[in-house]
């Protein structure tokens, strides 16, 4: 009876053990389609749930309410789907990782998606999760740890002007230029070079700045360059001129060895000032100075074929390589921002480039079987583009560059461009506990990680778009490289005293926040 009992529960459970199916092809095979069948089937339910919710949504608007309004609305309802989601599995966390609905510290444990995202919430009214925010900040945030910070993600994406100096000059509230201060002086050893080219690296709490190993010693030219808008803003917000004379040695450094066509490769020594390496738009890449570079830039400019879309090379010493990065896409917004410095036959050649270049990063998006880009593209000839690497990490540099286009042109076809993109998102990256990235654009397979600049750049581009110009005036207002609006005023005025008697304004919403004008 034993026997009979063992052989019977042998048999039973036979069908999960794999060597049953790998010794019969014909059930394997049925076991694999059974597989992908279930797979489509939870992946068009998916789709179903998000195609139904934004069918629920735009029912739920009356038919007289503008569209633009209506997209407005509906980006702010995917801002608050993102931070409820942070503010339920991850508060107070780095990132969150939606799909085990947990927090991660990427970033030495310093809230980094509530400082990315607070002149968001500001500008999209969301007033109770600002305040929430605001009280972590005012609470909770504290900078005196030994973390090796990146000075360059500190200075313009996280802490100095991510939502620290940036919601100051939107909300005149003190707390945080005093947090932007403390971070700002936790920063500045790194520039205590030979040269003035800072450190990529520092610990906050000891001040000990280096570089990463492997650069070889040597700083990244974008953290060198980048960060001078933000300590100059800081020097005139607080009467205090360290800050604008430690960065501006920086450029004084690069001034002293710059190329002829403009292109600085992306690797520099701080002792001595020379660089060295690719010369890339894309990652890690005074007026004089812009010109000459886009002088360069257009050097880099070829035309694929058979459709002619114009990309951007990179370059390794005198070797042009047909590929281009979807982080290159900022160069369509800058290169129309630029063009209003130049006379007018010349401004219309550099907004007809930046209109090419728009169009081409539009198709990065829609050469994919989800309607999102890949991290980068290759060219050659007789195809177009091809998709390089596959993965989509929700990034903001197309739609930086609509909403500038948009704002500059007047040309509605950005802002659907825009919208494509929007549901892109929402069909393919949004999950019940947040947005997660796509490891692969083609086949839809999803990440476990919403990046801070999500809601910080991609979501706050895709609302301006959507919103009236006297949102954010761009005669008002600049933004820094990771989105953050600061206030324009003359570069050698002292408006501390002022900026302590600043008084908000009333916005889009109809609410004092010390921002931009009104409808």
């Amino acid at each position: 009876m034993a026997r009979i009992r063992s052989s019977s529960s042998s048999s039973k459970f036979r069908y999960c053990n794999p060597s049953y199916y790998l010794k019969r092809p014909k059930r394997l095979a049925l076991l694999l389609i059974l597989f992908v069948s279930a797979s489509s089937f939870v992946w068009d339910r998916q789709t179903l749930v998000r195609e139904h919710e934004l069918e629920e949504f735009t029912n739920r608007v009356p038919a007289n309410v503008p569209v633009e309004m209506q997209r407005r609305e509906k980006v702010k309802e995917a801002m608050i789907h993102a931070w409820s989601a942070y503010e339920k599995y991850a508060w107070g966390n780095d990132e969150l990782l939606p799909q085990t609905q947990s927090g991660e510290n990427s970033f030495g444990g310093l809230g980094a998606t509530i400082i990315d995202s607070l002149d968001t919430l500001l500008i999209m009214g969301l007033d109770e999760q600002f305040q929430k925010a605001r009280e972590w900040v005012a609470n909770t945030l504290d900078f005196n740890k030994t973390y090796d910070a990146s000075v360059f993600e500190t200075t313009i994406r996280l802490h100095l002007t991510g939502g620290l100096l940036s919601t100051y000059d939107l909300s005149g509230d003190n707390i945080f230029l005093e947090k932007a201060r403390d971070i700002a002086d936790r920063l500045l050893p790194a520039w205590d070079t030979p040269s003035g080219i800072p450190y990529n690296i520092i610990d906050l709490a000891r001040g000990n700045a280096h570089n990463p190993g492997w650069t070889g010693g040597d700083s990244i030219l974008a953290d060198s360059g980048t960060e001078q808008l933000e300590f100059i803003a800081l020097s005139q917000r607080t009467g205090d001129p360290k800050y604008q004379e430690k960065v501006e040695k920086a450029i004084v450094a690069l001034n002293k060895t710059f190329p002829a066509d403009g292109l600085v490769p992306i690797y520099v020594n701080p002792n001595d000032g020379t660089a060295y390496g690719t010369i890339t738009f894309g990652a890690m890449g005074d007026r004089d100075m812009w010109e000459t570079s886009m002088k360069g830039l257009v050097s880099l400019i070829r035309r694929s074929s058979p459709s002619s879309f114009a990309y951007i090379c990179e370059k390794t010493r005198e070797t042009l390589t047909d590929k281009m990065d979807e982080l290159a896409c900022f160069a369509p917004g800058m290169l129309a921002l630029g063009s209003s410095g130049y006379g007018k036959v010349e401004a219309k050649k550099i907004l007809s480039l930046a209109e090419e270049l728009a169009w081409t990063c539009y198709n990065f998006y829609q050469s994919t079987q989800t309607k999102l880009a890949g991290e980068n593209y290759l060219f050659n000839p007789g195809r177009d583009m091809s998709v390089g690497t596959t993965w989509n990490i929700l990034r903001p540099e197309t739609v930086e560059s609509l909403f500038y286009l948009w704002r500059l042109t007047g040309n509605v076809t950005y802002q659907e461009w825009g919208w494509n993109i929007f549901q892109a998102f929402e069909k393919n990256c949004r999950i019940e506990s947040g947005y997660v990235g796509l490891t692969d654009v083609n086949l839809a397979l999803k990440d476990n990680k919403m990046q801070t600049f999500f809601l910080a750049e991609t979501l706050k581009y895709l609302y301006l778009l959507f919103s009236p110009p006297t949102v954010i005036p761009l005669d008002e207002w600049v933004f820094n490289t990771e989105a953050h609006p600061l206030r324009i005023v003359n570069r050698n005025d002292d408006i501390a005293g002022s900026e302590r008697q600043h008084k908000p304004t009333v916005g889009l919403q109809g609410r004092k926040t010390g921002r931009f004008g009104g409808n």
